[in-house]
């Protein structure tokens, strides 16, 4: 049986449900690659599974989640126009049924382009609420020297509020939102959106090309003189889409870094703040060495592996189409 045209509706739902779902299972991980890319002089944490038991001892279990609301909120458009407008694009680019290997590239690069209106406020508003409990580690605690040396303790009829510091609040995305729009007007909640591009345009052209020669590895049956596509079964698609995810996130970690100091606005004590790409690249070379490019790059493989491969499998299991046949 050939390959069955799938609607656009059925592309977009089975886009989103698979950033859903893919979402939720790997944002823990996601909060640890962007810590450990920010971190510049004082490292808190030593690597992912260090940076997670931190996390969960300092801020709880939920403080894995920071910055998800966000992800769960956007990550359906991004994830419904990346991979439906690489599919339109592969339809335009065919001929006769056939994709050469440039216009898999080019359709890569066409969805990774279009995908970065919807990325790049996405990640500059989760990036902020990510690393903002790396930042309240960084700051130092009173010692009792220090605390004896400020001067006499607090009477004892005093308020708890008076007696107890007053914790750091919390950033929100609404507040870092509406604060960008105050003083830098929308452009601001697209800084980095030329760092986006330069990650995510490789990203694609990297993975959807790769994705679609695993994706098609054993499915030419025979039939006459006669060469039939069948339909790839779950499992090809999702270890396809893990494979193909893994390879592209590593392969662009450098970019990705670049783009995550960029868009962070909060620096930690002595760390850098950079003019753009280039000095961004510039400093990060000459200050930390080429082995800072590779930061996070564990994680990244991690999170984009089941990321993408849920997503593949969701889409090639159908699950926009089933969602279109109840509505019916």
């Amino acid at each position: 049986m050939g390959d069955k045209k799938v609607s656009l509706p059925a592309k977009l739902i089975n886009g989103g449900v698979a950033g859903l779902v893919g979402v939720t299972c790997v944002f823990p991980i996601d909060l640890a690659k962007t810590r450990l890319q920010n971190q510049q002089g004082v490292q808190v944490y030593k690597g992912m599974f260090d940076c997670l038991a931190k996390t969960i001892r300092s801020e709880g279990y939920f403080g894995c989640y920071r910055g998800a609301a966000v992800n769960l909120t956007l990550v359906t458009p991004e994830k419904a126009i990346k991979l439906a407008a690489n599919d339109v694009f592969r339809q335009k680019l065919s001929k006769d049924g056939h994709l050469p290997l440039w216009g898999e590239v080019l359709a890569g690069c066409g969805a990774g382009t279009c995908q970065v209106v919807v990325t790049t406020p996405m990640e500059m508003l989760k990036i902020q609420l990510q690393d903002a409990g790396r930042l309240a580690a960084q700051r130092p605690m009173a010692t009792p020297s220090q605390t004896a040396a400020a001067g006499p303790a607090p009477s004892l009829v005093a308020s708890a509020s008076q007696a107890r510091p007053a914790r750091p609040q919390r950033p929100s995305a609404t507040g870092i939102t509406v604060e960008l729009l105050k003083t830098r007007g929308l452009a601001g909640l697209y800084r980095g959106a030329g760092a986006t591009l330069m990650r995510d345009v490789p990203f694609s052209m990297i993975y959807f090309p790769l994705f679609a020669n695993l994706n098609a590895v054993g499915r030419e049956a025979a039939e006459g003189h006669a060469a039939v596509q069948v339909r790839a079964p779950f499992w090809q698609s999702f270890v396809a889409g893990c494979s193909a995810g893994s390879i592209a996130a590593v392969a662009v970690t450098p970019l990705d870094v670049i783009k995550t100091r960029l868009q962070t606005l909060q620096k930690g004590e002595g760390e850098d703040t950079y003019r753009g790409i280039v000095d961004c690249t510039r400093r990060i070379l000459s200050r930390e060495g080429p082995s800072a490019f590779l930061k996070g790059a564990a994680c990244r493989a991690l999170v984009i592996a089941p990321l993408f491969g849920i997503a593949q499998g969701v889409y090639f299991l159908g699950v926009g189409e089933a969602v279109l046949g109840l509505l019916e």
